[in-house]
């Protein structure tokens, strides 16, 4: 980083503090990894310099050829991994792919259910403070008091009870193995739409130590790439069949969440 150090060393001296602090210290943190190096050089690439709005062979922008072979290129890894028919990989973050997936589907103050924050939920699944739950309305289902964990003849009487329109499943801190097939037949069964939030554990269905994913299984998967997958920070991915990718690309981009892709 001889050119970072020349041009600016204020800079240069807080990121050599923090490469000690990496070094030497011992991460606990469920969302975070160590990327390897061929990341740290793609992502501190020249394919910084290029704005490319849009999908590939549809830019706004000339000159993106080689953005969408390496956009194509991470979307067909991202199917073939996990067997899914469709991948977007535009979201900034895994809160906006999860918001792209709510915004294709649902309307202001449509119901959604989804795990409480306080039980192992996250701040896109609804959450009062997050735009998810100011926007939407939101019934949360926790964890059984005495066994911790998810309770799903519970958490089907009450989709039963108030028909929400998207159930939500996936986890922040839920250490147990989710059943994604029992939530997408509640989900049948209401009628409802059912996404899986895995960005905790998607490296863990990738290599096979949380059988079986939710990819193929409920409507929406969503994950970011950075935690359990250890890919480039701090971007989001949105998995669907392929009836539903028309929709999902467009609530990513136009006119949806956000402009061009990180």
């Amino acid at each position: 980083m001889s050119y970072l150090a020349e041009s600016d060393p204020e800079v240069y001296d807080i990121i050599e503090m923090e490469r000690s602090r990496q070094v030497n210290g011992l991460e606990l943190i469920a969302s975070e990894n160590v990327v390897s190096r061929a990341v740290l050089e793609a992502v501190g690439s020249i394919l910084t310099n290029k704005y490319a709005e849009g999908y590939p062979g549809k830019r706004y922008y000339g000159g993106c050829m080689y953005h969408d072979m390496v956009e194509n290129l991470a979307r067909d890894r991202l199917c073939e991994l996990y067997g899914a028919e469709h991948a977007n990989v535009q979201a900034v973050s895994g809160s906006q792919a999860n918001q792209a997936v709510y915004f294709a589907y649902m309307k202001h103050n449509d119901l959604m259910m989804s795990q409480d924050l306080a039980q192992g939920g996250h701040l896109s699944h609804g959450s009062p403070v997050n735009i998810t739950g100011k926007w939407y309305s939101v019934s949360h289902y926790g964890v059984d008091t005495e066994t911790e964990t998810l309770d799903y003849a519970a958490i089907a009487e009450q989709a039963r009870k108030q028909k929400p329109k998207m159930i939500v499943c996936g986890a922040s801190a839920y250490p147990r193995t989710i059943d994604f097939k029992a939530f997408k037949e509640i989900a049948e069964e209401v009628g409802a739409y059912c996404m899986a939030d895995i960005a905790h554990i998607a490296g863990l269905i990738a290599g096979g130590e949380h059988p079986p994913t939710s990819v193929g299984v409920t409507d929406f998967t969503t994950t970011t790439t950075h935690k359990t997958l250890r890919g480039p920070p701090r971007g989001g991915a949105i998995m669907c069949n392929e009836e539903d990718a028309k929709a999902i690309d467009k609530s990513v981009f136009p006119p949806g969440m956000q402009g061009g892709p990180p």
